[in-house]
């Protein structure tokens, strides 16, 4: 018999690729983690027990054939890894790097649960992904047939993108229109490029562009082009546009200078990676260097907010989050990179005003305890009497989520039903909306949500355009 290949956690150890170190990873936007080596991951993948019921592929939201691409990673297969991975997911060199495994495949990981560490998932997906790439394994988009009808998407987010890629490879002229002047949505302006360094989204933009995929950019739907303007110039429209609007804060002091919102905040930087010029950067008001830095916030967005301070040279940067460290939304893998790079947390702590005289200097921060638990069980963060404090700033970053725009409005359309959070009303299984021909996917749809969920419901929403197509040419030719 030959070498047992499989189920070596019991004698190799949970080993990740190696980070940088905290003092060198904080002086640039490079990605910390570098890569595995071919042995190590083939290693690593061998850890895998190949159990009956993979939980690891019941939690991921796409259903990824994690089990069996990790095998094939183990033997050496690497090519076959990576074409069983792409099978599933169309960005899979992407949800490497921003999924959050720990509360997804890597979380509910067997062997996880049995005390021997998990399986490290994301790091191998990455690696084969990035393999494929290097060696010329992944093939331009072809279609084997082109077909006449077309689907214009509005949104080149990870949701629109997914569709496109899908709708293109079946001959469906595909055009995205976005409003901003590169295709890839949070992923290129929202994540900061030491957890996804652009190129990466770039080369997935310019493999679509090759493939026959028209894109319409610096377009406000709404403003440059008319909604029902792209309803006329194609068969099926998808609305994958996300949610972009911030939840704000108000209380005494919060129209001062210096309290600015993570998506600007965000996007400066990412620009300013790009070489771009950027004024409201340039100018000081959303660069960290030199201030002391407050982020509100406990999600992954104020995870981006406070590593991205401190590379941009801040004095200090500091957290606020009403919730204990156990109730936080974001990563922990997060938390603790932050926290390695010099990021302060003050858990159980929330804003009440903010101090200055035209801009920004401080702010008033209340302590909290967690009291009862509310509907969906978690306990409720409520104020502690005679406890504030004030915590110095002079940048105040606003990290507290996003919510949908109104688009019926924004856009000038009668019919398109939303639901009573402003999301758009979308059939849970095809993605219909109450439009003819018009479908809703991702984050407008499901409300903020991560990429991978984006990327499937895209994929949903493509395999229902072309279902509807179908039936159309099916009748058209009776």
């Amino acid at each position: 018999m030959g070498e047992q290949r499989m189920l070596k956690f019991v004698k190799v150890a949970r080993d990740m690729p190696v980070k940088r170190g905290a003092d060198e990873r904080r002086t640039d936007f490079g990605e910390i983690y570098r890569e595995f080596a071919a042995e190590k991951a083939a290693e690593q993948a061998s850890r895998c027990s190949q159990c009956g019921v993979p939980y690891c592929q019941t939690h991921c939201p796409l259903h990824n054939n994690i089990p069996d691409w990790l095998k094939l990673t183990a033997e050496g297969r690497v090519r076959e890894a990576y074409e069983l991975a792409q099978a599933t997911n169309t960005f899979p060199e992407i949800c490497g790097r921003i999924c959050p495994q720990d509360r997804l495949c890597e979380g509910n990981c067997v062997i996880e649960q049995a005390g021997h560490g998990t399986v490290t998932i994301g790091a191998v997906e990455k690696y084969i992904t990035d393999t494929a790439w290097d060696e010329g394994w992944v093939p331009a988009i072809r279609p084997l047939a082109e077909r006449a009808e077309s689907v214009g998407i509005i949104g080149a987010g990870p949701g629109g993108l997914a569709a496109a890629d899908r709708l293109r490879r079946q001959g469906v002229q595909v055009t995205v229109y976005d409003r901003y002047d590169r295709a890839g949505g949070l992923m290129t302006y929202g994540i900061p490029s030491f957890k996804l360094e652009k190129d990466v989204v770039m080369r997935r933009n310019g493999q679509l562009a090759d493939g026959g995929v028209s894109f319409v950019l610096d377009c406000n739907v709404g403003a440059d082009i008319g909604f029902e303007e792209i309803r006329a110039r194609h068969d099926a429209v998808l609305i994958a546009t996300g949610v972009y609007k911030s939840r704000d804060l108000g209380g005494p002091g919060a129209g001062l200078g210096g309290i600015v919102r993570a998506i600007d905040y965000l996007t400066a930087s990412n620009r300013k990676g790009f070489g771009d010029a950027v004024p409201d950067f340039d100018s000081g008001e959303l660069d960290a260097a030199g201030k002391r830095v407050v982020v509100i916030g406990g999600g992954d967005t104020a995870m981006d907010c406070v590593r991205t301070a401190v590379r941009q040279g801040a004095a200090k940067v500091t957290c606020l989050y009403r919730r204990d460290r156990a109730n936080m939304p974001g990563s922990q893998r997060e938390v603790a990179n932050a926290e390695e790079e010099g990021v302060e947390f003050a858990w159980l702590t929330a804003p009440r005003a903010f101090v200055g005289e035209r801009t920004v200097s401080g702010v008033r921060v209340a302590r909290m305890r967690l009291g009862a638990p509310d509907v969906t069980g978690r306990q409720t963060p409520e104020e502690i009497p005679d406890a504030d404090y004030i915590e110095p700033a002079e940048l105040v970053v606003k990290a507290l989520g996003f919510e949908p725009e109104d688009l019926p409005r924004l856009w000038g359309v009668e019919g398109l039903e939303v639901t009573r959070w402003g999301t758009v009303k979308a059939d849970f299984l095809s993605k219909r909306t109450s439009l003819e021909g018009v479908y809703a996917a991702g984050d407008i749809v499901r409300g903020a949500s991560l990429v991978v969920w984006a990327i499937r419901d895209g994929r949903e929403a493509a395999d229902s355009i072309m279902a509807w197509l179908d039936g159309r040419a099916a009748v058209a030719a009776e």
